[in-house]
């Protein structure tokens, strides 16, 4: 992707004039006003952010009798670049993925930027070119935005907030409260890529192969399942607290049991790796490109072709199903035959992950 270019920035107060971010481009003047048209708006340029209003009119009407998902998350990652993407990137994905999760396409975010003094310019044009790339390969639009900046000491470079808004076509009905006794469930790929790809650097852990995050854009992924299958029941992408989150919020949400084989949940030896040297369980581990869903037994084989067809689901995998028994308690079955309950985590096992 392209890094702007200072040398081609003009203005009345040029932003190549000041190489770290100061308290006035976040003051609503002439500086702030040169940080949004000459870096922000011109990475995300588009005619619905082109009107620049206090909120920014969109057009839905073609779409009636479709329903509106909406959507927010605030991205606080430490280090702001990490092996296989950047805080800009998690934070378009982030959104994207989110509404995806509904089944809705998504179309629209906003992006909020705290910013701290003393953020390097050249840092801050990174992060907002890669949130560029990352918007067209999701196929959405920043269509409003806003800017803030703290004193120095009182934030940690940029945080962003995105929030989003995506349309859940007509028949679709995807929930939390959706799951049945009998579907089977199946797992985009590999677990624990982005949390060990973060763990790995702030702890200058080694490996033969590096760790890399797995932040990605779903959606693309979710409307070839729903073109192949209508009754999808659950969706979810497995972020914070990693495939057992995930499992244990919709048996409790739909009431009923889950079991999986932990055998056939595929983990990268690198990220198994990680985890036994810092004692930690991957089904734990965040993940920013990987989704978790609950599809009728009959459908789970076309599903997975699917998904496995899918450039972000090649190490997809059916891993599991929903039963009767043991509602609202997620077991896990043992490569030596007992088996083991799967909690939630009590606490955040690796924070400022996303």
């Amino acid at each position: 992707m392209d890094i702007p270019s200072f040398d081609g920035w003009t203005c009345p107060i040029p932003l190549k004039n000041y190489p770290t971010i100061v308290m006035g481009h976040g003051a609503g003047g002439k500086m702030m006003n040169d940080l949004i048209q000459h870096l922000f708006a011109s990475d995300f340029h588009n005619d619905l952010l082109a009107q620049l209003g206090d909120s920014t009119a969109l057009d839905l009407t073609a779409n009636s009798g479709q329903r509106l998902a909406f959507s927010t998350d605030s991205f606080v990652v430490s280090p702001l670049f990490f092996p296989g993407g950047d805080i800009g990137e998690l934070a378009v994905n982030g959104t994207v993925n989110d509404l995806a999760m509904s089944g809705a396409k998504p179309l629209f975010l906003s992006a909020g930027f705290i910013l701290e003094e003393g953020l390097p310019m050249e840092t801050l044009g990174r992060v907002s070119a890669s949130m560029a790339h990352a918007c067209k390969q999701a196929g959405v639009q920043i269509a409003a935005g806003d800017t803030k900046v703290v004193n120095k000491g009182h934030g940690d470079g940029v945080y962003i907030n995105t929030s989003g808004i995506g349309l859940i076509p007509a028949g679709v009905d995807i929930a939390p409260q959706n799951a049945k006794p009998g579907d089977a469930i199946l797992i985009s790929g590999t677990l624990g890529d982005h949390g060990m790809a973060i763990m790995s650097v702030r702890e200058g852990l080694g490996f033969e192969s590096q760790i890399q995050s797995d932040t990605a854009p779903l959606n693309g992924m979710v409307a070839e399942i729903l073109a192949a299958s209508k009754e999808v029941h659950c969706l979810r992408d497995a972020t914070r607290g990693g495939l057992s989150a995930v499992l244990n919020e919709l048996a409790v949400a739909s009431n009923v049991g889950i079991e999986f084989e932990e055998e056939k949940v595929p983990v990268r030896p690198a990220v198994n790796a990680a985890c036994e040297m810092l004692g930690l369980d991957p089904f734990y581990i965040a993940n920013e490109g990987k989704l978790v869903a609950f599809v009728p037994e009959a459908q789970a084989d076309e599903v997975l072709a699917v998904i496995k067809n899918n450039e972000y689901g090649k190490d997809a995998a059916m891993i599991g199903r929903v039963v009767e028994t043991h509602p609202g308690m997620v077991v896990a079955k043992t490569a030596i035959g007992s088996t083991r309950v799967v909690d939630l985590p009590a606490g955040e096992l690796l924070p400022r992950i996303c």
